[in-house]
C-alpha cells in the first residue's frame, strides 16, 4: 500500500513538472508576442533563440522566432524557422507572406514574388492583399535591372493660374534711381490670371550592361497654352544621358542634362550641365542620397543674365511600417555665378529645404503634400532700386494621385508660391489649381533578345 502511494506521488510530481513546463513554454511565446507587438524584436529574438533546439517544430514558437529574426535582419534564420511552420501547415498565409519578405531581403526576388502571390491566393484580408501588391510592385523594378526597359508617357493638364507671368500684383512702382518717381507698369509687368491647357510626353530608357552597370537615357517635352494671355505661353524640352552603378546597397549615377525653355514660342533660356549622385539604401523602407549639380544658364536675348549654377544637397525618404505612408525631404546650398563680371547683381547664393509625405488611403488612391523654402542673397546693389536684392520663396502643394485603371493616373492638385523680396518688382504670390491625366507604357526585353 505504501509502495502504491509512493508511485502515485511520483506520477503526480512528474505530471506537475510537465504542466509547469508547458506553462513556462506558453509564457515564453506570450512574452515574445508581447515584445513583438511593442516593436521590441531584438528582445523577442533573444528570448526565443536559446530554446530553438528544444522547441523547433512547434508552429507557434517557430513563427514568432521567424518573425523576430526577420525584423532584426537575420533573414536566413527567419527562412529556416518559417519553413518549419509551412511544413506543418502549408496553407497558412501569414507565414508564407513573411517568408516571402525574408526571401526578398536575401535578394531571391523570383522566389519572394512566388511566395507573395501564393499567400494572396490562400486568402488574406483586403489590407494584407494591398500590402502584398505594394511589395510585389517594389520587387518588379529591381527585377527590371536585368532587362532593357523602355518607359513612355503622354499627359494632358487643364487648370487655372492666378499669376501666369509670376509678376508683382502692384500696378506701379517707385524707383529710387529716379528720385522715387512712381512709374506705372505695363500690362505684362504685373500679375495676370488665366486658365490653361498643357500637353506633354516623353520616354526613358534603361539598358543594363551587367548586374552593376546600366545606361540611362531619355527625353521629354511639354507645351502650356493659356486661354487668353498667349504672350505668356511656355514650352520646354529636356534630354538626359547617364550611367548608373549599383554596388550592394549603394547606387552611384552621373547624368548629362539639357533643357530648352520657350516663352511665346521664342527661345528664352537654355541650360546644359550634369548631376552626380550617391544613393544609399539602408533598408527596404529607408534611403538617403547626396548630389552635386552644375548647369550653365544662357538667356537668348539677355546675355547679361547668364550664370553658372552650382548646387550640392542631400535627400532622404522613409516608408513607415506597412509602406502606406512615405515621408521625404532634403536640403541644399548653392550659388549662381554671373558670367559677365560687370553685372554682379545677377549672381546670387541660395539655400533651401523641402519636406513632404504621401499616404495610400486605398490601393489606387494616394494623397500627397509638400512644402519647400528657398532663400536667395544677390551679389550687388540693383542699379534701379539701389539696394541688394534678397528673396524668400515659399512653395506648398497638395493633391491626390488616383489610378482608375492600369497605366492611367489622374492627379488633381493645388500649388501655392509666394516670394517675399526687398525689391517690389520681385515680390509676388501665385496659386495654381489643375487636373492632370497621364497614360504610361512600358516595354521590357532581356539582354540579347
Amino acid at each position: 500500500m505504501k509502495k502504491n502511494r509512493s508511485s502515485i506521488r511520483f506520477a503526480m510530481l512528474v505530471a506537475g513538472l510537465m504542466i509547469a513546463g508547458l506553462a513556462r513554454a506558453d509564457a515564453v511565446t506570450d512574452n515574445a508576442k508581447a515584445l513583438l507587438d511593442k516593436g521590441e524584436a531584438k528582445a523577442a529574438y533573444a528570448l526565443l533563440e536559446p530554446l530553438e533546439p528544444q522547441r523547433a517544430g512547434d508552429p507557434e514558437y517557430d513563427f514568432l522566432l521567424g518573425l523576430a529574426a526577420l525584423e532584426i535582419g537575420k533573414n536566413t534564420n527567419a527562412v529556416f524557422a518559417l519553413e518549419r511552420v509551412l511544413a506543418v501547415d502549408p496553407n497558412h498565409a501569414r507565414p508564407r507572406a513573411e517568408i516571402a519578405r525574408a526571401y526578398a531581403a536575401l535578394g531571391e526576388l523570383a522566389t519572394a514574388k512566388q511566395e507573395f502571390e501564393a499567400a494572396k491566393r490562400q486568402g488574406v484580408p483586403p489590407e494584407v492583399a494591398n500590402t502584398i501588391d505594394r511589395l510585389v510592385a517594389a520587387i518588379e523594378p529591381v527585377e527590371d535591372k536585368g532587362r532593357t526597359t523602355l518607359r513612355g508617357f503622354v499627359e494632358g493638364t487643364v487648370g487655372h493660374d492666378s499669376n501666369v507671368n509670376a509678376a508683382t500684383s502692384d500696378r506701379s512702382v517707385s524707383v529710387p534711381a529716379f528720385g522715387g518717381f512712381v512709374f506705372p507698369l505695363a500690362p505684362g509687368a504685373y500679375s495676370r490670371s488665366d486658365t490653361f491647357t498643357t500637353v506633354a510626353g516623353g520616354f526613358g530608357l534603361r539598358h543594363p550592361f551587367s548586374q552593376e552597370w546600366s545606361l540611362t537615357a531619355g527625353a521629354s517635352a511639354s507645351k502650356r497654352m493659356n486661354t487668353d494671355i498667349d504672350k505668356f505661353d511656355t514650352g520646354s524640352a529636356d534630354a538626359y544621358l547617364g550611367m548608373v552603378r549599383t554596388y550592394g546597397k549603394n547606387v552611384f549615377s552621373a547624368t548629362l542634362q539639357y533643357n530648352q525653355f520657350w516663352v511665346d514660342n521664342d527661345r528664352y533660356r537654355e541650360a546644359a550641365g550634369f548631376t552626380t549622385q550617391w544613393q544609399h539604401n539602408y533598408s527596404a523602407n529607408t534611403q538617403t542620397s547626396l548630389y552635386i549639380q552644375y548647369a550653365g544658364l544662357h538667356y537668348m536675348t539677355q546675355e547679361v543674365r547668364n550664370t553658372d549654377r552650382f548646387v550640392i544637397g542631400a535627400n532622404f525618404a522613409h516608408a513607415l511600417p506597412g509602406f502606406k505612408t512615405v515621408t521625404y525631404g532634403g536640403a541644399y546650398i548653392g550659388e549662381e555665378v554671373e558670367t559677365n563680371g560687370r553685372f554682379p547683381q545677377f549672381g546670387h547664393r541660395l539655400v533651401g529645404a523641402r519636406i513632404g509625405a504621401q499616404h495610400e488611403f486605398r490601393q489606387n488612391m494616394t494623397f500627397f503634400a509638400n512644402l519647400a523654402y528657398e532663400h536667395r542673397n544677390y551679389g550687388a546693389n540693383d542699379p534701379l532700386f539701389l539696394k541688394t536684392r534678397n528673396d524668400n520663396q515659399w512653395y506648398a502643394g497638395l493633391g491626390m494621385a488616383w489610378k482608375p485603371a492600369r497605366d492611367w493616373v489622374v492627379t488633381p492638385q493645388y500649388q501655392y508660391t509666394r516670394t517675399d523680396s526687398n525689391l517690389p518688382l520681385n515680390e509676388y504670390s501665385r496659386e495654381v489649381v489643375s487636373v492632370t491625366v497621364r497614360r504610361s507604357t512600358c516595354s521590357k526585353r532581356m539582354p540579347g533578345v
